[in-house]
């Protein structure tokens, strides 16, 4: 005689698969959950080090040159740090860089570009025109290098400045000369990794 299983066993069964059904969706939400916080968490780690490379190219490569504000010549060639301008919540930093690659100079433009760094609703923005000088009524080309930042500070190490080991009183937090400083740091206060500070030693400089 055959014999086959109860209701109450049959909604037992279905009660133990029930709750391992539960079970893996819960495990796999978790593991897409946390693959997704990996990915972001990649992709603003990537977003930092391309900052930090920009940031490093553009500053090793400044060259002693001044530029024209609405046609008039100024002296300047590096100007930032505590600066009080309305453009930065942070500090600023403007300077002259060489190296725009342009090949066989097809490009209406020369190698020589002047950037500037600044903090603007979180993001740290770096700006260039595609003239050296200013051109009255052109506007820059904004490009977001960093989002969630903080805090963005800028120090400098004069020209004529001996440096010692350690001495940390050799940097100044602003910066306007008609040279090169011998060094410039960056500090970056982000939301995503904490405060960052890179130095930078300018050959021009000394």
């Amino acid at each position: 005689m055959q014999k086959g299983f109860t209701l109450l066993e049959i909604l037992i069964a279905m009660a133990i698969f029930t709750l391992i059904g539960v079970a893996s969706t819960a495990m796999m939400t978790t593991v897409i959950d946390s693959n997704t916080l990996s990915e972001e968490r990649f992709d603003k780690l990537q977003q930092l080090q391309r900052a930090m490379l920009i940031i490093e190219r553009d500053i090793q490569q400044a060259v002693p040159r001044a530029i024209r504000v609405e046609g008039e010549v100024q002296e300047v060639v590096m100007a930032g740090g505590d600066v009080g301008s309305r453009e930065s919540e942070g500090d600023g930093l403007g300077f002259v860089r060489g190296g725009w690659h342009n090949p066989q100079h097809m490009l209406p433009r020369s190698t020589l570009q002047y950037v500037v760094y600044r903090l603007k609703e979180n993001r740290l923005e770096r700006l260039h025109s595609n003239y050296v000088d200013n051109v009255v009524g052109h506007e820059p080309t904004v490009r977001v290098l960093l989002e969630n930042v903080e805090g963005f500070e800028v120090e400098f190490v004069e020209p004529d400045k001996t440096i010692t080991e350690d001495d940390h009183g050799s940097w100044v937090e602003r910066y306007q000369g008609n040279k090169l400083p011998q060094a410039v740091a960056i500090e970056i206060d982000s939301i995503d990794f904490g405060l960052l500070r890179r130095e930078f030693t300018l050959s021009g400089g000394a």
